[in-house]
């Protein structure tokens, strides 16, 4: 896990992103970035419930881990669905021997070469509204230290999303992650696009995309429909 400093540095980068209104998949996949960072994970994938309560794949640090989060929820069996159904973190998972717990997550974890998982809940007051997997290429543990940093990280998440909301309005909760879903999809097809017309993959399609965001201003949606409408050139967001 990293210093006291760098640890420090990143909750004061998630708790800004409090201040005011805040574009959700870039604040998600600034978490699962952080996570792996800090935890020494090789890779994390998030997912938030929709208005039925059913869990959706938000965002994924690698391909590898987007398509094992795919999978898990095509197959509703894995770490992040127990996680999401007890509302407790599911750790220290190693997965050649959790074959009979999950037989078709542990096998296509297995083909993506990985050797342990960890899920972690993104709940307040006892309401859940997504979890947050955790994937190593190695049987590694997590330490209890490593525990409380990775569940403090997916509790401010948890405000961010539910910020200015009544949590007993469920109403307005299911619209706000509708609309996060919603944005996840736009920016899934701007990736695509963006890597097609600048001949570059969709990590550094996405990388392009959030890095001109931040320099204008901008939100990632916004950034994300203009590409897809064509209103922003594939030129304009190349490295200098």
């Amino acid at each position: 896990m990293g210093g006291a400093q760098r640890l420090a540095e990143v909750f004061v980068e998630l708790a800004d992103t409090l201040i005011d209104d805040f574009d959700v998949v870039d604040f998600l996949q600034m978490l699962t970035e952080r996570a792996v960072e800090l935890l020494g994970a090789d890779a994390a994938g998030l997912m938030l419930a929709d208005q039925r309560g059913a869990l959706r794949l938000m965002t994924a640090t690698t391909g590898r881990a987007r398509s094992l989060e795919a999978f898990e929820v095509q197959s509703q069996e894995g770490p992040c669905m127990d996680c999401f159904t007890t509302g407790a973190p599911v750790i220290n998972v190693d997965l050649a021997t959790a074959g009979s717990r999950w037989p078709a997550f542990t096998a296509a974890a297995a083909e993506q070469g990985y050797g342990a998982a960890h899920a972690l809940p993104l709940r307040l007051r006892g309401q859940v509204i997504g979890s947050m997997n955790l994937f190593t290429d190695a049987a590694v543990h997590l330490s209890p230290e490593d525990l409380a940093v990775g569940q403090s990280m997916a509790d401010i998440a948890t405000i961010g999303l539910l910020q200015q909301r009544s949590l007993r309005d469920q109403t307005v909760l299911s619209e706000q992650l509708q609309g996060a879903l919603a944005s996840r999809v736009l920016l899934e097809q701007a990736k695509g696009v963006l890597a097609e017309r600048a001949g570059v993959d969709v990590t550094a399609a996405f990388t392009m995309m959030r890095t001109h965001a931040r320099r204008h201003g901008l939100t990632l949606t916004s950034v994300a429909t203009a590409v897809i409408e064509g209103a922003l050139d594939a030129r304009e967001l190349l490295p200098a």
